[in-house]
């Protein structure tokens, strides 16, 4: 088949879209789960139930011998919920991990993949609030 023939056949057409940022990474950034004004992204909505991979940084836990924590964008040298003075993060991502977190250092990036889930859901042990998270999740260092 000649090049001409393909391109006017629109078989090139597939070829030619780009797959979306976060699947040529990889991984995902948290803030690409919300839109601009709130609520939640494309990606987020058409992802929920999808296992999915973000990238962060393992804020201080909020207790020993957990299974969760806190995923946010920038280094927390501090717990986020401990500390009155700390600024709260304005985009993080609970993350419900298969094992008891092995805690990492703060300032040491993470890779973290998990199921996606959307909705409000209260974590019974520590309380937290989370409108999304990952469960059934793993995490190594990005």
């Amino acid at each position: 088949m000649l090049r001409r023939t393909f391109l006017r056949a629109g078989l090139a057409a597939p070829a030619l879209v780009s797959a979306p940022a976060w699947a040529a990474d990889g991984a995902l950034r948290i803030r690409e789960l919300y839109k601009k004004g709130g609520g939640m992204s494309e990606i987020a909505m058409q992802n929920n139930g999808a296992r999915m991979t973000f990238e962060g940084f393992m804020a201080p836990p909020l207790k020993a011998e957990s299974q969760f924590f806190v995923l946010t964008k920038r280094p927390m040298a501090v717990c986020p919920f401990c500390e009155t003075a700390a600024d709260w993060p304005d985009d993080i991502l609970a993350i419900y991990a298969k094992r008891v977190v092995n805690v990492l250092p703060f300032n040491v990036k993470i890779e973290a993949r998990g199921v996606l889930e959307l909705g409000k859901f209260r974590d019974p042990d520590s309380g937290f609030l989370s409108l999304v998270r990952l469960t059934d999740a793993s995490y190594s260092k990005a």
